[in-house]
């Protein structure tokens, strides 16, 4: 069993604080990308958008994600030890899952795999981000 990433907000507000804390950078990837693409000042202004910054946001805080990666039954055991509600995606008939334990919402989103990690980790991360966060930090008509 390993664990993979940091963020693991216990709380709500922990959760919005590291968000915020996030924007910045999420800013400043957009640019350089955009930069790297050479968008001139017009073509900037008309592509990145506040939601184009979200999105990138979205994505950053998504993949620094604490997850760990085990056995069927090293979850259950983690799921059984924090009494949380669980939501897992996949197969009963593999050995292995990744999960994410969110505090902040008492809850482990999991997902099964057999062979590839890797792309387990990503996707699991995605729907931890889509089933427990993107709720908990809506920040409709925020600017990121």
């Amino acid at each position: 069993m390993h664990e993979d990433g940091w963020l693991a907000p216990a709380t709500e507000a922990e959760a919005h604080e590291t968000y915020s804390d996030l924007a910045p950078a999420a800013r400043t990837v957009v640019r350089e990308t955009a930069k790297a693409m050479s968008f001139d000042r017009e073509e900037y202004d008309d592509r990145v958008t506040n939601e184009v910054v979200e999105t990138a946001l979205d994505a950053l805080f998504a993949s620094l994600l604490r997850v760990t990666v085990g056995t069927r039954a090293e979850f259950e055991t983690a799921r059984a030890e924090t009494g949380y509600d669980a939501d897992i995606e996949g197969s009963d008939a593999v050995e292995n899952a990744v999960w994410h334990v969110a505090p902040a919402t008492e809850t482990i989103v999991a997902a099964t795999f057999q062979d590839a990690e890797t792309a387990a980790v990503g996707t699991l991360r995605r729907q931890a981000f889509g089933k427990v966060y993107r709720d908990v930090l809506s920040t409709e008509g925020a600017e990121p």
